[in-house]
């Protein structure tokens, strides 16, 4: 059986991890992390895109509706804005995890508004880097 391939996206400051705020967020890079998940998961064939820019992570959206299976995104602070970014997730017809590192419930008030989590399948928050593995273990274990 050929490996199912999901999309990773990751949105603004992003790219950051590692040095960014690591009280919050860590202090491991996510091209590192992605390395021990692809180990962990040789199942998944894991592709991974990050941008600063909404409109990027839109077209990534559209990109992964027609080449993968499943997409696991981490939107960032566009999470709490983007009306765009949820219409594009209700537009396409592959699951989407939101995923966040932190608790977005226990950090400021307007972080608790997601615009992308009613188009989502699922939304897993507050585990770090787990986040993701947890997303990825639902997508392995995906029956097709």
């Amino acid at each position: 059986m050929p490996n199912r391939k999901i999309s990773i996206i990751n949105g603004p400051n992003l790219n950051l991890l590692g040095t960014r705020e690591p009280n919050i967020y860590g202090n491991q890079n996510f091209e590192k992390q992605l390395t021990v998940f692809t180990k962990e998961f040789p199942e998944l064939e894991i592709d991974y895109f990050q941008s600063n820019v909404e409109g990027e992570l839109i077209n990534s959206l559209h990109e992964a509706a027609r080449e993968k299976e499943g997409v696991i995104l981490n939107a960032g602070a566009y999470t709490h804005t983007s009306i765009a970014l949820g219409d594009a997730i209700k537009a396409i017809d592959i699951p989407v995890i939101e995923v966040h590192i932190s608790n977005i419930f226990s950090r400021e008030d307007y972080r608790h508004v997601s615009y992308i989590a009613p188009h989502c399948r699922g939304s897993i928050i507050g585990f770090g880097m787990d986040s993701y593995r947890l997303a990825l273990k639902y997508f392995a274990e995906l029956k097709k």
